[in-house]
């Protein structure tokens, strides 16, 4: 009897040689699908330094603590070090501009009396843009808000939407108290 059910089914050796090749497949897949796990989105964002004189402020410690984790689409991103005092990204994609955060910053220079302001959410933002029509929804811009203790420079990618601001509009309303934008002399 042992004899014909030896017969009947496939050679124990091709049976253990079926489950090696199977068990390495896996692992390899599992070893790519790790791999990936560490996309680009998830390497860290570099900021270059720029004069900040009150990133230290505690403005800028209580905004930096109320950043959400993400803003629409985009998720905090680590930074390179050594990293600016009172800064933080966040990425969508592997391959998208960030968002960029940064607190503290000196009076934008283009800011000056009869600059037009958009008020997004109780903040009053002042726009600063690539080249182009200030209109012109297709390049980066940097939008300062301008009505609050310390300056606060929001940078943007094209296409990024509106959510990204409206949310940081809203963290900066909670963590710091208005007051009139003071708008340098014009040039």
């Amino acid at each position: 009897m042992t004899d014909s059910h030896a017969a009947d089914g496939p050679p124990r050796a091709l049976l253990i040689a079926a489950v090696v090749v199977a068990v390495s497949v896996l692992i390899t897949v599992l070893g790519i699908a790790a791999s990936r796990q560490q996309s680009p989105s998830q390497q860290p964002v570099a900021i270059p330094a720029i004069p900040a004189p009150q990133a230290e402020s505690s403005q800028c410690h209580d905004l930096l603590a109320a950043l959400p984790e993400q803003l629409g689409d985009f998720r905090r991103a680590p930074t390179v070090d050594p990293t600016p005092p009172a800064t933080a990204a966040w990425r969508a994609e592997p391959d998208t501009e960030p968002v960029v955060l940064r607190c503290g910053l000196e009076r934008p220079a283009d800011f000056v009396v009869g600059t037009p302001l958009q008020v997004v959410d109780e903040v009053q933002w002042f726009r600063v843009g690539e080249a182009g029509p200030a209109a012109d929804d297709q390049g980066r811009s940097t939008w300062y808000a301008v009505d609050r203790p310390v300056y606060v420079a929001l940078t943007l990618p094209a296409g990024s939407g509106p959510t990204p601001i409206q949310q940081i509009s809203g963290q900066i309303a909670r963590t710091m108290g208005a007051q009139e934008p003071a708008p340098g002399s014009p040039r």
